[in-house]
Order: C-alpha cells, then structure tokens, then sequence
C-alpha cells in the first residue's frame, strides 16, 4: 500500500491557532507586544549572550547583517559555493562581491582551510552557513577572521538548536541569522530573527528594520510624532506572526528531541547501503539540529539521482535537495561572475548527486524505518 509522506509539515496545533485570534481581537497587529516578547523568548533559548530582533524573512536578517557592519560596493565576502541562494543574494544586495569557497565533502561546511586561501585585501567578512544544521568548525574560522579584521556573519536558518562546544550557533560572529519559514524548525507562517551578541547592535538593526524611524509608538510623546536620523527598510515581523512563533519556540526541545532520534533512526537503516553517503557532523562536540537527511549517491547512482527522486515521489515519499545547484553555477552568478566547474567539485557532487529525506515532527522512529526500506529497495533496483 503506497503511503503519502510529505517532506515537511508545519507542527500547528489549537495553541497557534487561539494565539493567532487572540491577536487579531486586539487593536495591534503589528509592532506590538507579541514581537517583542517572541524575540526574549528566542534570545532565552539561544543562551545568555543573545540580543535580538524579529523580521520578516531570514533574507531580512542576512541583508540587515551586511548593511550594518558597512559591507559594500568593492568589497568581497567569503561564502559557501553550497547554500541557499539568500546566502549570497544579502552580500550582493549591499554591492559587495561574494567570492564563493567549495565545502567539505562530508558535512557540506566550509573550512578555514577553504577561507583563508580566498581571502584578499578587499574581503571584508565572511557568510558561512550551518548546513542542514551541522555546526562549521567555528574556533579556527574564528581565528582567522580576528587575525584578518573580518566580520562573520553566521546563516543559522537551519540550524535552531545545533551547537558547537556548548554554545549555540549565531553567538560566535558578528551576527546570527535564523529563518521561520514553514518547513523549518520553528514557523512564524514566515519571518526571521536578527541575533547579536552586542546589544547595540541589535538597537540599531531594531530601528533599521522600521525605516530608520528613531521612537516606537510607546516612545513617542504625541502620537505620529518621530524622526528619521538614519535610511532604513520595512523588514518588521507582524504580530500575528510572532504569536505562532511564540507557542512554537515552547515546543522547540520536543521538536529537536524527534528530530534527532528520527535522523538516527533513517541513517541506521540506511547504513548498509553501498555507494551511500549521508552528510553529517564529524565532530563530537558538535550538535546537529537535524534539519533533514542528505543522502549523497555515488558510483553509478550519482547519475541517476532524478531517477531516484521520481521513483520516490511515485511511491508517495516527499524528498528536497539542499541545494539544487552550487550558487555560483546559477545562471544570474554565472553570468555576472563566471563558473569555473573544477573550483567547487564538492559543492556540485551535493547538489548534484543528493536526495533530502525527512525526519521531521510529524514522522517518528517507525516512519524511519518504513522510509529507509523504501528508499534502498529503490536504489537497489535503479543501481
């Protein structure tokens, strides 16, 4: 019997749904008390350090980063080859250029290795990603962005709730950027979270975000009254959209707990399997938030990777890539800056050659199990 299992559900219950109407029975909807509450409650999970700000995308963060530490035109900033196109898209917005480094092969991160050779008197920061919520190795990045006078941003938008050493990712750079979009962790229908470890920083994202307005409406003395000392954007995050993020972030240890223990479920059962690779963290001391399942296929599969994912999707089993193609190899990158192949041979064997599989919250261990007989009967047949 064929079941249907989608890639990704959103976890809403009545919780979100009481909180939603309870919002719109009041008389804000937006730049209200949801907004603020939902970003200590996010700061209070991330741990001690974090300040934050609420936003309307996970983009808005990364754009907000790059615009606030001064990136911009005839600048370069260091990124993934393999990432989401946002990632790449905040640096260019600001006029910079990216420069895009090949990641490691079995966590699809990028290294300090891979960084310190691209750097140049123009670089001015670096844009890593946590892969599919596999924590970089931070300590030796770090170093070399203190010893070259480099900003760090940290695209954290699938990575809530991985650590490295201890500590959560987004509190070891300039900035921690985090996404809300559905399929994620958490939801807030969509939106984004701002972190910094400065709070000044964050006052001047908080102001930035609301068109570079200098009071709130608590602040203002007579109503409509305010200044504009700075340029800014319309990036803030409705209340309505706090308030689901705000009974998700209560879920989020239950959200993680399955996550894992579903990843560790598929990845045995997928163990066995010849010309297999799964992406993962290779260091103990790292904590993987589980965002899904990337299997890489090699051999002959490699090739075959399409056939694979449609053969999957015949049988009901909803399947992603992270990412589709190597940033660089997208046509708006390859046309403006060129795509030399031989530069990013790890990012291209990823985005070429993978399947996504879900271990989401709304499957469990025995869903696991049914997906990993699945998916190598069907490898086993197309090999």
């Amino acid at each position: 019997m064929t079941r249907n299992i989608p890639f990704g559900r959103p976890w809403i219950t009545d919780d979100e749904r009481k909180a939603v109407l309870e919002v719109l029975a009041g008389d804000v909807l937006t730049h209200g008390p949801q907004g603020h509450e939902f970003e200590k409650e996010f700061a209070a999970f991330v741990g001690p350090q974090a300040n934050c700000v609420s936003l309307s995308s996970g983009m808005a963060s990364l754009h907000l980063s790059y615009y606030y530490l001064g990136i911009g035109p005839g600048d370069e900033v260091i990124v993934p080859a393999q990432t989401h196109i946002a990632t790449v898209h905040a640096a260019e917005f600001v006029g910079a250029r990216p420069v895009f480094a090949d990641c490691d092969a079995r966590t699809g991160n990028i290294t300090a290795a891979a960084v310190e050779k691209l750097i140049t008197p123009r670089t001015k920061a670096i844009g890593l990603v946590h892969f599919l919520g596999i924590p970089c190795d931070m300590d030796p990045i770090m170093e070399i962005a203190r010893a070259k006078n480099l900003k760090v941003v940290e695209d954290c938008a699938i990575a809530i709730g991985a650590t490295y050493r201890g500590k959560h990712v987004g509190l070891f750079g300039d900035a921690g950027c985090f996404s809300f979009y559905p399929v994620k962790h958490i939801t807030t229908g969509d939106g984004g979270m701002y972190l910094s470890r400065h709070k000044e920083a964050t006052e001047k994202v908080g102001k930035i975000r609301a068109f570079g307005v200098d009071r709130s409406f608590a602040q203002r003395a007579i109503p409509g009254m305010y200044d504009v000392p700075d340029l800014g954007l319309n990036y803030r995050m409705s209340d309505i959209n706090a308030s689901i993020g705000r009974q998700q972030i209560k879920k989020l240890p239950e959200i993680l707990s399955r996550r894992a223990a579903n990843f560790a479920a598929l990845k045995a059962a997928l163990s066995g399997l010849a010309d297999v690779t799964i992406i993962d963290s290779v260091d103990p001391a790292c904590r993987n938030s589980h965002y899904c399942l990337s299997a890489v296929l090699g051999g002959k599969l490699g090739p075959k990777r399409n056939d694979v994912v449609a053969a999957l999707k015949a049988a009901g089993l909803g399947t992603s890539v992270y990412y589709p193609q190597p940033t660089p190899r997208m046509t708006y990158y390859r046309n403006k800056y060129g795509y030399d192949e031989s530069k990013y041979p790890n990012a291209a064997r990823i985005s070429d050659c993978s399947i996504a599989l879900p271990v989401g919250p709304h499957l469990n261990v025995q869903d696991m199990e049914y997906i990993g007989q699945l998916f190598s009967k069907t490898v086993k047949e197309i090999a």
